[in-house]
């Protein structure tokens, strides 16, 4: 399944500035996500991060990265009116740097998911280039919880475990 950014605006909540996908090449919902950032010159944070030396920072990359994840649990039908939290960041590792014209690839696999949180498998790369690597585990609650500020865990029932 691809989705272009259109399609990726009617799934997850994200918007410019901070809408860090251009297109999601391979997805099978609920499981991988395979998505796609080109970066521009123009981005908001190259002009301070660092002038004359524009460097994507990680902390982008990985939530570049999660929202790859996003994209992966609220394709599942289950999960619509569900928002995804970070529940945590773990072994994350940064190989290279990114700057402006580079292509990020975003890859997502789901290693473990039960009713309200789950655990993913990270990876970006530039031209088949190591970037960045780690897990991410996340959290589901209710979207309208959520935005008056009290959000509870909910979801499918059931272990999907996939490790």
């Amino acid at each position: 399944m691809r989705l272009d950014r259109a399609q990726i605006e009617a799934l997850i909540p994200h918007r410019p500035p901070f809408l860090l996908l251009d297109e999601v090449v391979e997805l099978e919902p609920g499981v991988r996500c395979h998505a796609r950032r080109t970066l521009r010159a123009d981005e908001f944070w190259f002009a301070g991060h660092f002038p004359g030396n524009p460097v994507m920072p990680g902390v982008l990359i990985v939530e570049a990265l999660a929202q790859a994840g996003v994209v992966t649990a609220l394709a599942e039908e289950e999960n619509k009116g569900k928002v995804v939290l970070f529940a945590g960041i773990d072994k994350v590792r940064f190989k290279r740097v990114v700057r402006p014209g580079d292509t990020l690839d975003l890859k997502v696999e789901v290693m473990m998911a039960r009713a309200t949180v789950g655990k993913a498998k990270i990876v970006a790369t530039v031209d088949g280039e190591m970037v960045c690597r780690g897990e991410v585990m996340f959290a589901l609650a209710d979207a309208e919880a959520a935005a008056q500020g009290q959000p509870t865990m909910s979801g499918p029932t059931g272990d999907r475990g996939r490790s």
